[in-house]
């Protein structure tokens, strides 16, 4: 789920696990930056559920690195950024188009991200959904149809669907867009027949599935995207070495019990964090080139 909201502000909503050594100022030695590590998380999902999920991993780091860790759930995409340009926060993490335009603005750099049991990089797919009974069968099908997207920038609800009616042959201005505010609202706008169309992400799918607030026999699904790599957890350009390879080497160790319940909300099997490079996420830095896409656009 990958919804970008549009404040400026970088006030942090919650601010969690703020325990352990008391030691001030990077060193050269591994020590704890600033007292304490600061980690932003983008709300990709509702806040109050990303709290208590993200204060089990944030107190699981605290115990490995024997640094308190301040997890803030920030209040978008603009808002993380800018805090990371300010040198407020050490790690972050952005959802995968969020994180081409942070690493082109900050220097971040992705260390990194929700892995499979077997270690592999979790995936998940954009998709097009519409009623069982519709006569629409294709992405071609939508010209002159309503189609609900979730939010501007989404990867999921936004871009890679654009992409897709693009190589379909259809112009933004071909299909009725309707950007619902999310993917739980976009998912809301076709089961009460406000569009004739809509994305439906694979991590949104298991969730309300789960909810059961979704069905997919009532449904049909008449596209689906390449796999697009989970989030990346990033660490600030600049951040001492030794501290940033004992970071990288505490989030690597983490169980996956300790990390389960924010891979709830990634529609990812229990797994851990697992390391990931800048050409991971490649495919998205190609995504945004081709869509002319740039940070207006989250």
């Amino acid at each position: 789920m990958r919804r970008f909201l549009h404040a400026l502000t970088a006030l942090p909503l919650a601010a969690l696990a703020l325990t352990g050594c008391g030691s001030s100022g990077a060193d050269a030695t591994g020590g704890c930056p600033h007292g304490k590590v600061r980690f932003g998380v983008e709300p990709f999902e509702d806040a109050a559920k990303l709290t208590p999920a993200y204060k089990t991993l944030g107190d699981a780091l605290r115990a490995k690195l024997g640094c308190p860790v301040e997890v803030q759930i920030v209040q978008g995409y603009s808002a993380e950024v800018l805090a990371m340009q300010n040198g407020k926060l050490d790690l972050a993490q952005f959802g995968p188009l969020g994180f081409v335009f942070a690493a082109r603005r900050t220097g971040a750099e992705p260390v990194v991200s929700f892995g499979n049991p077997d270690r592999t990089v979790s995936t998940y797919k954009a998709g097009i959904w519409v009623k069982k009974d519709s006569p629409i069968t294709s992405i071609a099908g939508l010209k002159g149809r309503t189609l609900a997207l979730s939010d501007t920038g989404s990867t999921s609800g936004d871009a890679l669907p654009r992409y897709a009616l693009r190589k379909a042959g259809l112009a933004d201005s071909d299909v009725k867009l309707q950007y619902a505010g999310g993917h739980p609202q976009s998912l809301i706008a076709l089961t009460y027949g406000k569009v004739d169309a809509a994305e439906i992400n694979t991590q949104q799918q298991a969730t309300s599935t789960a909810e059961h607030q979704f069905d997919a026999a009532k449904y049909r699904q008449i596209w689906a995207s390449d796999p697009i790599p989970n989030d990346p957890i990033t660490v600030a350009k600049g951040l001492d070495p030794a501290f940033r390879s004992r970071l990288v080497a505490a989030l690597t160790s983490l169980t996956p019990q300790d990390v389960a319940k924010v891979g709830s909300y990634l529609d990812v099997q229990p797994g851990p964090l697992v390391p990931v490079t800048r050409q991971t996420y490649q495919p998205l830095f190609d995504l945004a080139k081709t869509l002319g896409l740039t940070e207006k656009n989250l």
